[in-house]
């Protein structure tokens, strides 16, 4: 009988022991699948150097293989078949977990390890006006401002619309026109950025003949930003339970105020992290920046009239320079595009927390 354990205790009034059965299963220590994962790493390090392998990678991948293994088989032995399976299961999750966040870690370290050569207070509060590429000097100042102004335009469009879409959609949206706006929803979230820059370029730059701009940078993040919010936002409200609407209805309120008071207070969170998720889509689009706002070295504050910079294409002309000092303001420049937008999530994490609904205690 498997996992149950059997011990012979005596009877009183008789010498002879009689059996006890426990049902006691029996399962691995707890520090097990941590002494399993450094034997793996110190077995992979070994092989991959045996080996010769030079990719860390390589040898992470063999590490990875040899926990499986190993977890599966020490399972097996000691909780049985059944008990094995689900620690491999929980094994090849932990084990996906890991191989995406090393890319991430990667990226944000190597980021942070070259971009603190030449980030601080005078490279945070200076253009390039005036500063030849090959030497050091210089700042983000222009390009800071350039993305904030840009980013913020675009949201002011894309936000508003793209809730009221998802509005309509969820609420009201029946028949012909709701599937229509639906499948329009679902193109654009496949359109590529630079087909959205070539739009703006020949609509409003060269059709209606208006100059390169911030602002012409701005639409074309707006069209970027609208399908994102639209099914962020679409998601969220599906989510909110028929009973509160139908409680609000009964009561005599109207729909648009259910809606207004109802539905999306108890959404807000939800919507809240989706719009920045938008905003971080758009942060770092370099495309239509390059096609639209055509860069610039100095500070130019008015986003409606002249070329204007920004940090993705800060980071684009400062690496296309290729020489040491401008390979440095582009690691620093996308260290505080990251900073950037870890801000913003920070600041939607606060504005979901601060609108939720209350818990009843």
């Amino acid at each position: 009988m498997s996992g149950v354990t059997m011990d012979r205790t005596p009877v009183a009034g008789s010498g002879a022991p009689q059996p006890s059965y426990s049902l006691r299963q029996p399962r691995l220590p707890r520090w097990t699948p941590a002494a399993l994962a450094a034997a793996a790493v110190a077995a992979g390090t070994g092989i991959g150097l045996g080996a010769g392998l030079s990719s860390h990678m390589q040898w992470g991948l063999i590490a990875a293989l040899l926990y499986v293994a190993a977890m599966y088989v020490l399972a097996t032995r000691v909780e049985g078949r059944r008990q094995a399976k689900d620690r491999l299961a929980t094994s090849l999750v932990w084990v996906c977990f890991v191989l995406a966040v090393v890319p991430l870690v990667s990226l944000v370290w190597e980021t942070i390890s070259r971009g603190v050569k030449v980030l601080d207070v005078d490279f945070l509060t200076h253009s390039m006006g005036g500063v030849l590429t090959i030497r050091p000097g210089g700042g983000v100042y222009h390009a800071i401002i350039g993305t904030l102004e840009q980013v913020g335009i675009a949201t002011a469009i894309a936000a508003p619309l793209g809730l009221l879409t998802a509005i309509y959609l969820v609420e009201y949206g029946r028949g012909r026109l709701a599937k229509a706006v639906t499948f329009f929803v679902d193109v654009m979230t496949g359109i590529p950025s630079i087909v959205a820059g070539l739009f703006i370029l020949s609509f409003w730059i060269i059709m209606l003949d208006n100059g390169y701009s911030g602002f012409a940078g701005s639409m074309a993040l707006a069209i970027l930003m609208v399908p994102v919010v639209v099914r962020s936002t679409e998601e969220m409200l599906k989510l909110v339970p028929n009973e509160l609407r139908e409680a609000s209805l009964a009561l005599g309120v109207p729909k648009w105020r259910t809606i207004l008071k109802v539905v999306l207070p108890t959404a807000i969170g939800g919507i809240a992290t989706g719009v920045m998720l938008a905003v971080a889509r758009i942060a770092g689009e370099t495309a239509p920046i390059v096609l639209l706002v055509f860069g610039s070295q100095v500070i130019n504050n008015n986003p409606f009239d002249g070329a204007q910079s920004s940090l993705p294409y800060y980071i684009y002309e400062q690496w296309a320079a290729g020489n040491e000092a401008s390979y440095d303001r582009a690691w620093a420049a996308a260290l505080v595009l990251i900073a950037f937008v870890m801000i913003l999530n920070l600041v939607a994490r606060g504005i979901a927390r601060w609108k939720a609904p209350q818990s009843s205690r």
